[in-house]
């Protein structure tokens, strides 16, 4: 086994947290970004008032919530250095850092990244009555998941729920022939 190997093995996703404000010059995304470092943030489009126009800017679904991938080493390098960021903890266990395993993650992104419009619920918005039918994908660009399917009143869109348990969940749409009850 080569070095590259087993640093990419050492690589974990950390679930991470940047109290910079909202409008910061350099939120943690763009950080990460800038170190070319591999990271995930859930985006969501909104309206913004910018010199007085109004303009449509993507922008983080939670702004304290970013996700990135690296060796607790050097990101703990990075966490000294950056006032404003920190790991999130699992709660009721000091100093533990939230590990995403990478399959979760990687599943995560796919799906969100696979859907011209996701929608994000943090863990308190996903309620039992939208989790209630358990259904696989069958075909398409989502073959194989396995989830919840989503529910909205009124809408005739099917929608997949893909959670990070305590984190956050996204629901993106998927065509109704490729849906399997469970």
């Amino acid at each position: 086994m080569n070095e590259t190997q087993s640093l990419q093995e050492n690589l974990q996703w950390f679930a991470m947290r940047d109290l910079k404000r909202r409008h910061a010059k350099l939120p943690a995304y763009k950080m990460f970004k800038g170190l070319k470092m591999q990271y995930f943030t859930p985006m969501i489009h909104r309206l913004v008032v910018v010199n007085g126009k109004r303009e449509d800017q993507e922008v983080p679904f939670m702004q304290d919530l970013l996700f990135v991938k690296d060796t607790r080493e050097h990101l703990d390098l990075i966490v000294e250095k950056t006032p404003k960021l920190q790991y999130r903890y699992k709660l009721g266990v000091q100093h533990t850092p939230i590990v995403v395993p990478n399959a979760d993650m990687e599943r995560f992104i796919y799906a969100v990244e696979s859907s011209n419009n996701p929608k994000f619920y943090a863990p308190n918005e996903v309620t039992p009555d939208m989790v209630n039918r358990k259904i696989r994908i069958i075909g398409g660009k989502l073959d194989g998941y396995v989830g919840t399917l989503v529910t909205t009143r009124g809408s005739k869109t099917k929608r997949l729920l893909v959670e990070l348990p305590t984190l956050l969940a996204a629901s993106v749409v998927v065509e109704p022939e490729y849906i399997q009850l469970l």
